[in-house]
């Protein structure tokens, strides 16, 4: 198993990327916390994970609360003082141009999205100092090239693409990697929400999909798989990088361009 005895904590594990994150961590050996605000989510994901024979906690908290992150932080740690794994896959979507869009959705899309990030690797570091370990933000392509009318979001991926950097090289010294992942169109109830909000939701998704040259969207268990690498040992090596999962969408646009 690539996380034998491995503690992990999933933030946003209460579906979508999140959850297969959660899933595929638990299946590979490490015992996780999952946490999201949804008591609902987490305990079916707690659930699913039990009935595998693999071991998780629950935990409901608003990430963007100190005193909550503390709780869930002292909660995963109290039995062993560490912590070897931190997957930050919290987040939300915005839809609007800078012009269109109020500062205070700004403010609340950098909160859920960056700030939670800030705060909960800070309150990870020190469980991970005595042994090194690892933490993988998810940010989205998006934030690489930018996304006319989600200017809220993508400003908030671009951010985290930055954080990593800056986050890696600051623990690097303690063995800490730090990465991120970027995707494309992830076949999750929140791209679905997006779809929803149109006029055609089903021509929609048919023009994303045509958006990606391997012909579909991509899975929440695609990048799953490349967490868990990242995650693991085999990539002890990598820390600072931003990593695009996008099925070549990333590609065909400048080509096209």
């Amino acid at each position: 198993m690539r996380l034998a005895d491995k503690i992990a904590i999933v933030t946003g594990a209460g579906s979508g990327i999140g959850r297969a994150v959660a899933m595929r961590f638990a299946r590979e050996g490490a015992r996780v916390t999952v946490v999201d605000r949804s008591r609902e989510h987490v305990d079916a994901v707690v659930a699913a994970i039990g009935r595998a024979n693999s071991q998780a906690v629950a935990a409901v908290a608003d990430v963007t609360e100190d005193a909550e992150v503390s709780r869930f932080m002292e909660m995963t740690t109290e039995a062993t003082g560490r912590l070897d794994v931190l997957v930050n896959c919290a987040g939300v979507t915005a839809f609007g141009t800078v012009l269109d869009s109020p500062a205070s959705e700004l403010d609340q899309v950098l909160a859920i999205n960056v700030r939670s990030i800030w705060t909960v690797s800070r309150a990870s570091i020190p469980h991970m100092r005595p042994s090194g370990g690892s933490i993988v933000n998810m940010a989205s392509i998006t934030g690489v090239v930018g996304a006319p009318g989600m200017a809220a979001y993508a400003t908030s991926k671009g951010a985290i693409i930055t954080l990593t950097r800056t986050l890696a090289l600051e623990v690097a010294e303690a063995a800490i990697r730090v990465n991120c992942i970027c995707p494309a169109s992830i076949d999750t109830p929140m791209l679905q929400a997006s779809f929803e909000r149109l006029d055609d939701p089903d021509a929609a998704r048919a023009r994303n999909v045509k958006r990606h040259p391997l012909g579909r969207l991509g899975t929440p268990e695609d990048v799953a798989n490349l967490a868990l690498f990242l995650a693991s040992d085999e990539a002890s090596f990598i820390t600072g990088g931003t990593y695009v999962i996008d099925g070549g969408a990333l590609l065909a646009r400048r080509w096209q361009d």
